[in-house]
């Protein structure tokens, strides 16, 4: 068993002589592959925009022939008559190079198989085109799922299990940040790799039946949510630590005894995050060559919606992890707060506007804006002469409220008036409120709001999903630091804008763009979390 100090002697004597596979290995035999005459050919994952025309743009799923790969972030390609540099990270080389640009379905019906596979498109007598293909995905699917649960392993043991030996470096709450619960998502994909295992035809790879693998452990893989969550934190700590050449020193010589292949650490934690993505684009390349006679074909077209819905899922929990900060920012700027923050309760803001609130006893208009999170909705008053600053008024707990629509004209409960009306009601208390909106969109626009704030606190529940108490109590530290003393608390514009007002990302003329993870609907603003996105993914084919 090694100390620490054989811990550092197996490195410096290693001279950094260590061999691995892969590292620079699949560039160079693209490389090889162009120079040899051979054609390759690229998918695009996302859309890459640009106005230099230097650079070739393309849209997600198109597919580009790579001409030169010699840089390492920049290729060279061709679509069609164009040609020009694109984002080497926008693209996954194809499974099946050999595959014809044509859609193969056409080549049947028109007569145009080779010989060699044209006898039948029966399973079991002859292996067609098409069977071919799926092989090849099935083959991927396999060998990188194998090769993921190496890099798990490498990590869980070369690295975890060293850093816990030296208590006088790491303290666990720091390992806790650093790797996550990368420990469960090990034990998660190795049962997982063996039920894949299971169901692989090692005699024709074309008849497996992978599908329902993916679909019985779905729900399992929503863990990754914490650790994509977690994983700025990672980034933050592990920058902090290598500024110290000590820590530099350790975590190279956890890779070399591990004998992993020539990336960094924060290059292996990013794996995690890049394979939950890679799920879905493999079972749509595994759909598209599986024909609707398969008996996979419905568990494999089932196991595409289910893994893009993880997959949007863990991206929801992430944008509302990132909307907790402004929700923080909001509430600092707010006048004469009273009880208790409102991340105690919420995540979310659903909705805001003005209205004219009507309560008991009273029965006295007051216009008020009020802003809708989940489980709350809190009123505040308008300065008389700075209109852009905010006084807390009250909130009421809307879990206790039913929502009632109110027709124009006289209310019974208030003996008044009223138009574009709705009222809030108590069931526990008898509580009533009454609300009026200028104009009848807006009273229907907050009715909508209330439903899908119903709805939101519905999906939370069975998703399961919560922030911590150290992230609330975070947030809203960061947001008294970013208050500045001395001036005017102010609300330039409501919380409610930032949301609206979400641009698509554009590119950078000089460096490829952050990939977004986000597979169904790419559009969102990148966070800071995807900075390091575009690294070189170990297990990528």
């Amino acid at each position: 068993m090694n100390c620490e100090e054989d811990l550092y002697e197996d490195f410096r004597s290693s001279s950094h002589r260590y061999g691995h596979p892969g590292g620079g290995g699949e560039q160079l035999a693209i490389n090889e592959l162009i120079s040899d005459g051979s054609v390759v050919y690229a998918e695009a994952l996302w859309d890459h925009v640009t106005m230099d025309d230097q650079e070739l743009g393309f849209k997600a799923g198109d597919v580009i022939e790579v001409m030169d790969a010699t840089n390492k972030e920049w290729w060279w390609g061709r679509i069609l008559d164009s040609e020009g540099w694109f984002p080497a990270s926008f693209v996954r080389l194809r499974v099946n190079q050999d595959e014809p640009m044509e859609d193969y379905p056409l080549k049947v019906e028109g007569g145009k198989e080779d010989d060699s596979s044209s006898g039948t498109r029966r399973f079991g007598m002859g292996q067609t085109t098409k069977d071919q293909m799926r092989t090849n995905v099935i083959n991927e699917i396999i060998s990188t799922e194998r090769d993921y649960i190496k890099h798990l392993k490498d990590i869980c043991e070369g690295y975890i299990k060293q850093c816990r030996k030296r208590a006088d470096m790491f303290t666990e709450e720091q390992l806790k940040t650093i790797f996550g619960n990368i420990e469960d998502i090990y034990r998660c994909q190795k049962k997982f790799v063996k039920a894949l295992e299971k169901k692989f035809n090692k005699d024709h790879p074309h008849l497996s039946e992978v599908g329902s693998c993916f679909l019985e452990y779905q729900t399992e893989f929503q863990i990754y949510s914490e650790y994509c969550n977690n994983h700025p934190n990672a980034c933050m700590e592990l920058s902090r630590l290598t500024k110290v050449n000590k820590y530099v020193y350790f975590f190279e010589a956890c890779r070399l005894l591990q004998k992993m292949i020539d990336i960094s650490l924060d290059g292996f934690l990013l794996t995690p995050v890049q394979k939950i993505c890679k799920y879905p684009l493999q079972l749509a390349e595994l759909l598209k060559y599986t024909n609707p006679q398969h008996r996979d074909f419905k568990d494999v077209e089932a196991a595409l919606n289910a893994m893009k819905n993880v997959a949007r899922l863990i991206n929801e929990r992430k944008r509302r992890l990132e909307n907790i900060d402004k929700i923080a920012q909001w509430q600092s700027s707010i006048e004469d707060w009273e009880g208790e923050d409102v991340l105690v309760r919420s995540s979310e803001l659903i909705y805001s506007g003005e209205l004219a609130k009507i309560s008991h006893p009273q029965a006295k208009s007051q216009q008020r804006m009020f802003f809708l999170f989940d489980h709350q909705l809190v009123c505040c008053k308008k300065d008389l002469l700075r209109r852009d600053i905010l006084y807390y008024k009250s909130r009421i707990n809307m879990d206790d409220m039913e929502i009632l629509d109110v027709e124009d004209g006289k209310d019974k409960d208030f003996n008044i008036s009223v138009k574009n009306a709705f009222k809030l009601h108590c069931r526990d208390t008898e509580e009533v409120h009454i609300f009026c909106a200028k104009k009848p969109e807006q009273k229907q626009r907050w009715l909508k709001a209330f439903e899908n704030e119903r709805r939101q606190v519905q999906l939370d529940q069975e998703t399961g999903f919560s922030i911590t108490e150290v992230q609330k109590k975070q947030a809203m530290l960061n947001a008294s630091k970013q208050h500045h003393t001395g001036k005017p608390k102010a609300v330039t514009r409501p919380y409610y804008d930032f949301l609206m007002r979400q641009k698509h990302p554009t590119l950078p003329t000089t460096l490829p763009q952050q990939q977004v993870f986000m597979l169904a609907e790419p559009k969102r603003k990148p966070s800071n979390f995807w900075q390091n996105i575009s690294r070189l993914t170990p297990f990528r084919k």
